[in-house]
């Protein structure tokens, strides 16, 4: 990106900067840099990008702290709004595990995310980490559970074969979530809900 905080038309230069390595992730970010600006940085979130407004004056290093900063600060605030936030996930996924899954399923942490647009939830065996896309929240209770339920058998059985879907017989709902997430999807053309070809 130019250090000329403006471009020939005299505008607010915008420019694309990657998410830091170590951030959150949560979406596509753009920096735009302002003459007005002088000392305060502001950040919200516009659709699927994150924008990042700093003074024009201020240098790349000064920028990339700056877009850490904010970025952490917008998922904190997001973690704050979300229903029960991660903790309340946490107890959420124990109590879950120990009614369907005999309590064979321990995860290290399980949270809300903003940077799932293509999918409901995630899970990564090998960390032991559950992430579920903040779009679940506000749908139906018997919804949210099936999604984490289906991430916790993921820590028992990595893929999408017939084992893996034995340990989602006992919960009683998983057919009327998986079709309450496919009408969802549908209605908003999004990717079909978690089902034997992805999660």
């Amino acid at each position: 990106m130019s250090a000329d905080p403006l471009n020939r038309t005299g505008t607010p230069q915008r420019g694309t900067t990657s998410p830091p390595p170590s951030g959150p992730a949560a979406h596509a970010i753009e920096v735009r840099r302002s003459a007005r600006r002088r000392r305060t940085v502001s950040a919200y979130r516009e659709g699927d990008r994150t924008i990042v407004l700093i003074p024009a004056r201020m240098s790349e290093a000064e920028e990339r702290r700056w877009v850490k900063v904010m970025l952490d600060k917008l998922a904190a605030q997001e973690s704050r709004r979300a229903p029960g936030g991660d903790a309340e996930l946490a107890e959420r996924a124990g109590r879950l595990s120990a009614q369907y899954l005999e309590g064979r399923a321990r995860p290290s942490s399980v949270r809300w995310v903003t940077n799932q647009n293509a999918r409901w939830g995630s899970c990564t065996p090998a960390e032991g980490s559950i992430r579920l896309s903040h779009r679940l929240q506000g749908m139906p209770e018997y919804v949210v559970d099936y999604v984490l339920l289906h991430e916790l058998a993921h820590l028992l059985v990595p893929g999408h074969g017939p084992g893996f879907w034995r340990l989602l017989e006992a919960y009683p709902r998983t057919e009327r979530a998986r079709g309450y997430l496919e009408g969802v999807a549908a209605a908003a053309r999004l990717p079909h809900a978690p089902g034997p070809s992805g999660a």
